[in-house]
């Protein structure tokens, strides 16, 4: 795969904190970016066969729910309690 080089302009503040995140990942951030453009580029094939986006699947076991939880109930719950 041949690597070619990109000239961006973004606002100074996101690119340092980009730096900080990728320095506390151990990533480049030329890697991260391209990691992310990948993710974009690709979602539409993937959207198509039901895959999850890089962050929903980065959030994906976070919770534990009871093994009795009714997420239709309590999703009805929070409508009605919503709309009083």
């Amino acid at each position: 795969m041949m690597e070619t080089k990109l000239t961006l302009k973004l606002n100074e503040q996101v690119i340092e904190r980009a730096k900080v995140y990728a320095r506390n990942h151990k990533i480049r951030l030329s890697k991260m970016i391209e990691h992310y453009l990948d993710s974009l580029t690709s979602q539409k094939e993937e959207k198509d066969i039901g895959a999850t986006t890089p962050h929903v699947e980065s959030l994906s076991g976070v919770m534990e729910l009871p093994a009795d939880y009714d997420y239709k109930k309590e999703y009805r719950s929070h409508i009605e309690k919503k709309n009083t």
